[in-house]
């Protein structure tokens, strides 16, 4: 069981599993820079954390910017969403009637991708909220901006081993102050830490070249 003092940002979890390196950067050497993917994803969590509105929608209450935290995984974090649905194996609410089940909700630019990182960081916010109010959270879902549609996610055993093992790696990453290597791959494009990842590779080539040899490595 980790200490408050020693929690890390939940939503690192995402960074972390899409590169160690980019996560390292950010988190261990506090290095950050803007792109448009960056400023639009801000824009997105800005509206969704509005802590000011709490609704209610029949058998749904809607919560925004729900702070949260596992000791058993040393994260703490915010969710964008969390809705309560009434649910005879839910839990009781302050100031509500009747008992009610979280079912968290994060919000996400663009579109859905390939890898698990959304899954993966959406998990851990259904582990936080399991152990805070002693219940069960099956699953959640994952709204991304460009299709304005949810992606149901059921958080399965896998999902939840992944979880307690990269919320065990980035502690020790971060208690070594350890930022991995560069490894060159074909996401770098994408990432607004390439000037401060690849500095020396990106004025050595040009763009193209650059892309051309990662999507070659990536066959």
């Amino acid at each position: 069981m980790w200490q408050e003092d020693d929690f890390l940002q939940l939503s690192g979890l995402q960074h972390f599993a899409f590169c160690r390196r980019q996560w390292a950067l950010i988190h261990i050497e506090n290095q950050w820079q803007e792109n448009l993917r960056t400023v639009e994803g801000t824009l997105l969590h800005t509206r969704a954390h509005d802590e000011q509105q709490r609704e209610k929608r029949g058998d749904t209450l809607i919560l925004r910017g729900l702070s949260v935290f596992s000791a058993n995984l040393g994260l703490s974090g915010k969710c964008d969403i969390t809705e309560f649905h009434r649910d005879p194996q839910g839990v009781p609410l302050v100031g509500e009637e009747g008992l009610w089940l979280p079912y968290p909700v994060e919000y996400k630019r663009g579109s859905p991708k390939a890898g698990e990182e959304d899954k993966l960081q959406i998990c851990a916010q259904a582990m936080c909220l399991e152990e805070m109010f002693c219940c069960s959270v099956p699953d959640g879902a994952l709204f991304y901006g460009e299709t304005r549609r949810r992606l149901p996610v059921i958080f399965t055993s896998e999902l939840r081993q992944t979880v307690q093992k990269l919320s065990e790696e980035m502690h020790g990453y971060f208690q070594r102050g350890y930022t991995p290597k560069v490894t060159p791959r074909k996401s770098c494009s994408a990432c607004s830490l390439k000037e401060l990842c690849l500095p020396k590779l990106m004025k050595q080539k040009s763009v193209k070249v650059y892309l051309q040899e990662a999507v070659k490595d990536s066959l």
